[in-house]
């Protein structure tokens, strides 16, 4: 009896619940939209090609809020979580706007989507770095330092979402911009901007319906035209970075 009882232990450790690993499972998820992206590419299907990255990014939101909500969040999950960004937000963008456009410039276009590629691995190995870390004044404030690695990918893939957006594209026919482009986002990326986190947004309750009004019109738009829509909230998301910058720095002085 004793022995049975000693050997239940060790049994019963290794017993876990699903909820701890349904926030991996949204991970992993993305981490396969970002794989698909580049078989999209490959196919020269661009345009499911953009429309996997967009949900690798669905699926990115997700999977914090799961994790929170199921009070599931783990050191595991926050590693796992930086494999699969840099798997759907550097490397998937840079195969397939390479294969789009950026071949045409022989090596010089392949460096370049390394250089992106490279930006957002660094990015990403720059957060996990501090995890551990104690509070800084930006967390505190619920900035960003740079841009997120989805916000970057989306950044990257406007000029592709554009072929297929109200705006109109072409942009393929030009791909030393697109290099330059593309090496300014990923500056951004790897930069020590403070950028925008919507747990900073503070609004005051008479602006409460005209916010959701924006909001209806985005949900519409995005049901409608989801292209131009997302085009116009990365320009919007572009608008608000010297934005952030003052407001940050007014804060300190505070």
């Amino acid at each position: 009896m004793r022995h049975h009882r000693m050997s239940a232990g060790p049994r019963l450790a290794k017993i876990f619940s699903i909820r701890t690993i349904l926030p991996n499972v949204v991970t992993l998820a993305a981490f396969a939209a970002g794989l698909t992206a580049i078989r999209f590419a490959a196919q020269e299907r661009w345009e499911l090609a953009a429309a996997s990255i967009v949900v690798a990014g669905v699926f990115d939101g997700l999977d914090g809020t799961v994790a929170r909500l199921l009070k599931s969040t783990s050191r595991f999950g926050a590693e796992l979580d930086s494999l699969s960004d840099v798997v759907a937000f550097g490397v998937a963008p840079a195969v397939v706007l390479y294969l789009w456009s950026l071949q045409a410039l022989g090596r010089f276009g392949w460096a370049v989507g390394l250089v992106y590629a490279i930006a957002m691995a660094l990015r990403l190995a720059r957060f996990n770095a501090r995890l551990d870390e104690a509070e800084t004044p930006r967390r505190r404030a619920a900035y960003f330092t740079g841009v997120p690695a989805p916000v970057g990918a989306g950044l990257a893939m406007a000029p592709l979402m554009m072929e297929f957006s109200l705006v109109g594209g072409g942009l393929a026919a030009y791909p030393l911009f697109l290099a330059l482009y593309l090496l300014a986002v990923a500056g951004l990326s790897v930069s020590t901007l403070p950028t925008l986190s919507l747990k900073a947004v503070r609004l005051r309750r008479q602006w409460f319906p005209s916010v959701m009004l924006f909001c209806g019109v985005m949900i519409a738009g995005l049901f409608t035209h989801i292209w131009t829509t997302l085009l116009v909230m990365l320009a919007l998301y572009l608008l608000s970075l010297p934005v952030m910058v003052l407001h940050y720095r007014r804060r300190r002085h505070r």
